[in-house]
């Protein structure tokens, strides 16, 4: 199957797709009462259409609405995102990336955050090792 790339979407149409990220799973009226912005019923019913038609969502019908789901799981649509974020803005450096992350929480990380990053980072080294 042909990777579903959120780039191609319009701001609007990313907008839907994180609020349906963030949700799981969202009605319309979901979508209507997230979205950042005052937009009409119809708009937001026929850009999910548009995004649906695009490949990244499903949907099930439950009683009168319809429950739209993304197609690719959040695990894996985060792991694409960051890999994009990786290459357009780190160039592929990790330090870099992580040390932007560190930068932009301004000391929010508590003692459990830090000792679960250190975890990680040897966990990743002996796997490096092996």
């Amino acid at each position: 199957m042909k990777e579903k790339r959120l780039s191609e979407l319009s701001k609007r149409e990313r907008q839907i797709m994180d609020i349906i990220y963030m949700l799981g799973e969202a009605t319309a009226a979901d979508v209507i009462q997230h979205l950042p912005e005052n937009v009409g019923e119809h708009s937001v019913r026929k850009l999910i259409r548009i995004v649906e038609k695009k490949g990244h969502l499903t949907h099930r019908r439950e009683g009168r609405h319809y429950v739209y789901i993304p197609i690719v799981p959040l695990e894996d649509a985060s792991k694409m995102a960051m890999s994009h974020l990786l290459r357009t803005f780190f160039q592929y450096s990790v330090p870099k990336a992580v040390s932007t992350l560190l930068e932009v929480t301004e000391g929010d990380l508590s003692p459990e955050d830090v000792a679960e990053l250190q975890a990680l980072v040897k966990k990743t080294e002996e796997e490096e090792v092996k």
